[in-house]
């Protein structure tokens, strides 16, 4: 009796451990291929944003090899029936196509083109860093679809969050701020212009004095 227990214990200890393990490989699948990425699309070979399916993808796992597809594409519905032939640039370095570390890396090393100050860590849930256009336009970078931003960092500027307030305020209440000219410093930023004074009118003597 004391023997058969013994085995049904051991048994379930085997069978408790396996589903765990199986659980965290799982996890660790759904961790892996969470996120937007950006691809080459093999079929016109322009930046595309993709998103796998990590649920599927950790829940396949735990029956056998782990189904990798997709779920969400900026070409469909147009395209939704491809082979689906750019998961292969996913699987070979998740990572480096991933959105979130594309814009961390970009924003590394640069300084707000207002302030100047060098950006830190980058607040992803809250205070997002910012894009100015060439025509002085600011917006936050995930306003702008995922596919066009290596397109959109060729030509804009880093903005902090703090700059961003106030370049917002400044555009959405023109009646109740202060313009003044800028003009572009030796490092790219926007610097105010500096106003000539003017010279003071002399002033004319009244007859007899």
């Amino acid at each position: 009796m004391i023997l058969t227990n013994l085995i049904i214990a051991a048994i379930l200890i085997i069978l408790v451990g396996t589903l765990l393990s199986g659980l965290v490989v799982g996890f660790r699948i759904f961790l892996r291929y969470r996120g937007q990425r950006l691809v080459t699309c093999p079929e016109n070979h322009q930046t595309a944003a993709v998103q796998v399916n990590a649920a599927q993808a950790a829940s396949s796992r735990l029956v056998g090899k782990p189904e990798v597809r997709l779920n969400q594409c900026s070409r469909w519905p147009e395209k939704r029936d491809c082979g689906q032939e750019c998961l292969s640039q996913v699987n070979a370095d998740p990572e480096h196509c991933l959105v979130w570390n594309i814009v961390s890396n970009w924003y590394k090393g640069k300084n707000c083109a207002y302030c100047q100050k060098p950006f830190g860590e980058i607040h992803w849930h809250d205070r997002h860093p910012a894009l100015l256009s060439p025509e002085r336009v600011a917006k936050q970078w995930n306003e702008i679809p995922a596919e066009q931003l290596p397109k959109v960092f060729e030509t804009y500027l880093p903005v902090c969050w703090n700059c961003y307030l106030a370049e917002t305020f400044r555009q959405q209440n023109p009646d109740r701020v202060l313009n003044r000219n800028w003009e572009r410093g030796a490092a790219g930023e926007y610097v105010p212009r500096e106003e000539p004074t003017p010279t003071p009118t002399p002033q004319k003597r009244a007859a007899g004095h």
